[in-house]
């Protein structure tokens, strides 16, 4: 079983939701001209990722998912409500994005005006609602488990979004092709970024490791018996 360790560090590298599954990419485009907005919408999502998952995770295991009620009424043990889970999940996250929007707007005006549409646009953002629905699919043990992952892809949304807003700062003062220049380049480097981001994915965690090591010691006490056979 991974560790909650390991589901925090996959959820930042080997299972970023931009570089891994291009889930958000609509806000992480319009977004990110500037390193500025992209450190506001990042700690946004950040947040927004890390209080909706974890109650959507106390939504799915005790009032959707089937047996889930049975620590209301025995009798409703067979009742299962996990039609109801888009739902229920959307309207967390736009209750939460309504929060966020109201703070920022409260707190740090001209961030407010430089993100303009696209933070109310986080209720619709695909990283949102897709970290809810790994979550359901994956089925973590803990509310820590799914808090670690929560956290852990707010983090690797908000390093992909600044990074590609530091490059795209530097970019406009480079002799750029005019067919590439904008959206172009920016697809290109976010491809790049993207396979640099897959040599993540072969680091072995948690239990996958150790698998992998007792196989390698098999293997090598194989051959030593096979050249002693052979003598």
């Amino acid at each position: 079983m991974e560790s909650t360790l390991d589901i925090f560090v996959k959820a930042i590298f080997s299972e970023n939701m931009i570089f891994a599954y291009f889930l958000g990419m609509c806000s992480y485009l319009a977004v990110s001209k500037t390193v500025k907005t992209a450190v506001g919408l990042g700690a946004a999502v950040i947040f927004v990722l890390t209080v909706t998952v974890p109650v959507n995770y106390l939504l799915e295991n005790y009032l959707l998912k089937e047996g889930a009620l049975e620590w209301l009424n025995p009798e409703w043990a067979d009742l299962d409500l996990s039609f109801l889970s888009f739902i229920m999940f959307i309207a967390v996250v736009a209750s939460i994005v309504q929060l966020v929007e109201m703070l920022v707007e409260k707190f740090a005006p001209a961030l407010y005006g430089a993100l303009g549409i696209f933070l109310p646009l986080i209720a619709v953002n695909c990283s949102i609602l897709g970290g809810a629905l790994f979550m359901q699919e994956r089925q973590y043990s803990t509310i820590l488990d799914a808090t670690a992952f929560s956290v852990g892809s707010g983090i690797g949304w908000f390093i992909a979004i600044v990074a590609i807003a530091a490059i795209r700062e530097k970019v406009r003062y480079s002799n750029v092709p005019a067919p590439l220049r904008g959206l172009g380049i920016t697809f290109i480097l976010t491809g790049l970024m993207g396979i640099a981001f897959m040599a993540f994915m072969g680091i072995k965690y948690g239990k996958d490791g150790e698998d992998d090591k007792k196989t390698a010691q098999v293997v090598v006490v194989d051959d030593n018996a096979n050249e002693n056979n052979d003598y």
